[in-house]
């Protein structure tokens, strides 16, 4: 049975940002690790988007680029949208009964799917189906942006931290 977890990078303030702030290298090979070991992913229309970028190799990528975009591309994506007619390779459109689908995944897919968009997760929250939340808290202050919980935070019970190089914080919660 799969386990369905919504991790992103957060400012103290509680605003996600790919642009404002990026991991470090030791956060970037913790999140190369994690993609290696995920199941999948379930992406909202803008993130997937953003992702996208890891399709094609760019020529001043590292080798830890290289084998984030080798391990992006190998797992299987779930894209939710209402715009988009058509996804890239190893992905596959959600159709709209999105809780329907996303409990037949967690019910036939083994292992860890990555939540990826704070509005895809805000509507999985609505629905009860996060296993866990994880925030990747980072010491910057945005003042405005799109907030992790996109809806009313959910009851949450903390059951793990630990520090993620020289200045990332991860918080693992579960609903409570």
């Amino acid at each position: 049975m799969a386990r369905l977890v919504f991790g992103m990078n957060q400012s103290l303030d509680g605003y996600v940002d790919h642009m404002k702030f990026r991991p470090d290298a030791t956060l970037f090979r913790h999140f190369v690790k994690e993609t290696q070991e995920q199941a999948g992913s379930l992406y909202g229309r803008k993130i997937y988007d953003i992702m996208r970028y890891w399709d094609d190799e760019q020529p001043d990528w590292d080798a830890d680029h290289r084998e984030f975009a080798a391990a992006w591309c190998r797992q299987t994506k779930w894209v939710v949208s209402r715009t988009l007619t058509e996804v890239g390779p190893n992905a596959v459109l959600v159709g709209s009964d999105l809780e329907g689908e996303v409990r037949r995944l967690k019910a036939e897919v083994d292992g860890e799917i990555e939540v990826a968009g704070p509005y895809l997760a805000r509507t999985l929250t609505e629905l009860g189906l996060i296993d866990e939340y994880r925030i990747y808290l980072h010491p910057v202050v945005l003042g405005a942006g799109t907030p992790y919980f996109a809806g009313p935070r959910p009851p949450l019970k903390l059951i793990g931290h630990d520090r993620i190089g020289e200045d990332v914080v991860r918080l693992r919660y579960v609903p409570g």
